[in-house]
């Protein structure tokens, strides 16, 4: 006892553990208004997405790069929303950079292999080929309004201007020294637009400095990011302003005053990859967040951000567990679409209000689950099981009807099976030779042969003097048949059966004469067609 309560007495009481309490903090309606984009996901592509690019005309439609590939979805379709309504496979190595025309009916992309495509939307059908860059094509883009033409950049440090309709190249822009990664057009004028690349520089072109095809190194503007730039783009303020993203930073410059650094954002731990502008619609009464520009970033730290321009601000950040590649925003506000290093997409849709109250956007009717090969229900199914679509139907083998000789055959009558093949019933000799050679394999027949009473011994007699000399059968028949003379010659002689004896030795005969008729033949002609051969060999 004594042992207990000193134990007991050198005990220290311990304070229960903090439950972590809820943030009660005021949410802005800014926050609100991202927290209501609802996140699905799109699995099953192969490798990372490499690229997400919006069509500018409803319905939106929305293009995603991974490997080999490039798959184009509907955000607003009923049903499959996350299914893609085509893809297109007609790259030879990894694509890039997908990029819609301004009226969306065009879209191209860049390869591994330097080839720069443009496909037509609706039918995939491979418009153009654009060849030029001897490395991979990071940067393929459209202008804002113009329908005629197209830049690029590759790995070779080269930027391209295009004439896509008579596949050729209008200007060379030399300058970067590194890995040309990026770019984007300018938003108010079709002949400017800006390129980033891992030389650390950004540099800004006018396709009116050079009207012939000539290769042009006196960029507009050049401004140095600090580190390798994997993105830039224009922010939606008269063309002025420049977002770009190297390393964890993100920077605005001022292009209209001298190319000077704006603000410079560090709110990512790793590499930012990736840059989008969008518009945070929200209905009318909410001001706070009604026309309002954002520039969204990702990272492979796994973060999203929106940050607010106008107050240099970030209004809010989402976490997700694969590292972020890429991302984009739908014109209309109503989608939002983020492609990682694994393969999956998420695609955010807004929920919107109606009547005050929020609610989800309208969900297609459930569709009844799929049977899937890994369900144990999929090998559960009952006999009344219906087909569905895109299932592989298997056909029920027929049941072969078996012949009389066949079944008999089956089990093991053989004189039974040989007497059947020889009724008047089967006309076809060929079952009777079958069967013939089936109770040769079997070592049967001369058992058979022994066992035939008179009738069924003339029906084989009948049958080989119908065919014994025929070239077909003659090979099994004609020793067959005098086998069958000299196992059976007392019965045959003893009954009815001699005629049909004699009758099959005439026409052995017959056969033998026309044999040797034909060995007569063969012996003339053959010394003619010898001699004929040697002549026209000496000729």
């Amino acid at each position: 006892m004594a042992e207990q309560e000193h134990r007991v007495s050198n005990t220290f009481p311990t304070k229960p553990r903090l439950k972590p309490t809820s943030d009660t903090r005021h949410t802005s309606p800014e926050s609100k208004y991202w927290k209501s984009f609802k996140t699905q996901q799109i699995k099953g592509l192969v490798s990372s997405i490499t690229s997400i690019d919006f069509a500018p005309n409803p319905p939106h439609l929305f293009a995603a790069t991974h490997s080999a590939s490039l798959s184009i979805y509907n955000p607003h379709h009923p049903d499959s929303p996350t299914e893609p309504i085509s893809t297109i496979s007609a790259f030879t190595d990894l694509a890039y950079s997908a990029s819609f025309r301004s009226d969306g009916n065009l879209i191209a992309a860049g390869g591994e292999s330097g080839l720069i495509q443009v496909f037509k939307t609706e039918s995939r059908t491979p418009m153009r080929a654009l060849r030029g860059h001897p490395r991979p094509v990071r940067l393929v883009q459209f202008p804002r309004s113009d329908k005629l033409h197209l830049f690029s950049g590759g790995d070779d440090s080269m930027v391209k201007f295009w004439d896509v309709s008579a596949e050729t190249c209008l200007n060379d822009f030399v300058g970067h020294k590194d890995y040309v990664r990026s770019g984007s057009a300018s938003p108010v004028d079709d002949n400017v637009f800006v390129t980033g690349s891992y030389d650390h520089t950004v540099r800004v072109w006018d396709v009116r400095s050079s009207n012939s095809r000539s290769s042009s190194s006196s960029a507009a503007m050049v401004v140095n990011h600090g580190k390798p730039v994997e993105d830039v783009v224009f922010l939606p303020s008269g063309g002025g302003l420049v977002a770009t993203a190297g390393g964890n930073v993100v920077k605005i410059w001022d292009l209209v005053g001298g190319g000077n650094c704006v603000y410079s954002m560090e709110s990512h731990n790793k590499t930012v990859t990736s840059l989008c502008v969008g518009r945070a619609a929200e209905e009318e009464e909410e001001e706070a967040a009604c026309d309002r520009y954002r520039l969204f970033s990702v990272s492979l730290d796994g973060y999203f951000k929106v940050f607010d321009y106008s107050r240099l601000k970030i209004t809010f950040s989402m976490r997700f567990l694969q590292p972020l590649l890429s991302v984009g925003f739908s014109p209309d506000c109503s989608t939002r679409v983020i492609g990682t290093s694994n393969g999956i997409i998420y695609m955010g849709k807004r929920l919107y209000r109606k009547g005050g109250r929020e609610e989800k956007e309208r969900e297609p009717p459930p569709r009844r689950p799929v049977l899937r090969p890994t369900y144990f229900r999929y090998f559960d199914r009952g006999q009344s099981e219906k087909p569905s679509e895109g299932d592989v139907l298997v056909s029920k083998p027929r049941k072969v009807k078996l012949a009389e000789h066949d079944k008999l055959l089956k089990k093991f009558r053989h004189k039974d099976a040989f007497v059947s093949s020889l009724s008047r019933k089967n006309k076809s000799p060929e079952n009777v030779v079958a069967v013939i050679e089936e109770l040769v394999a079997r070592r049967k027949l001369i058992r058979c042969v022994k066992d035939l009473d008179s009738e069924e011994l003339e029906l084989l007699l009948v049958f080989l003097h119908k065919y014994t000399t025929k070239p077909r059968y003659a090979h099994l028949l004609i020793p067959f048949a005098s086998r069958v003379v000299q196992m059976r010659a007392q019965d045959i002689n003893a009954t009815s059966s001699s005629l049909l004896l004699r009758n099959l030795k005439r026409s052995v005969r017959e056969e033998i004469r026309v044999q040797e008729s034909l060995l007569e033949i063969q012996g003339i002609v053959s010394p003619l067609l010898r001699m004929a051969g040697t002549g026209t060999g000496r000729s």
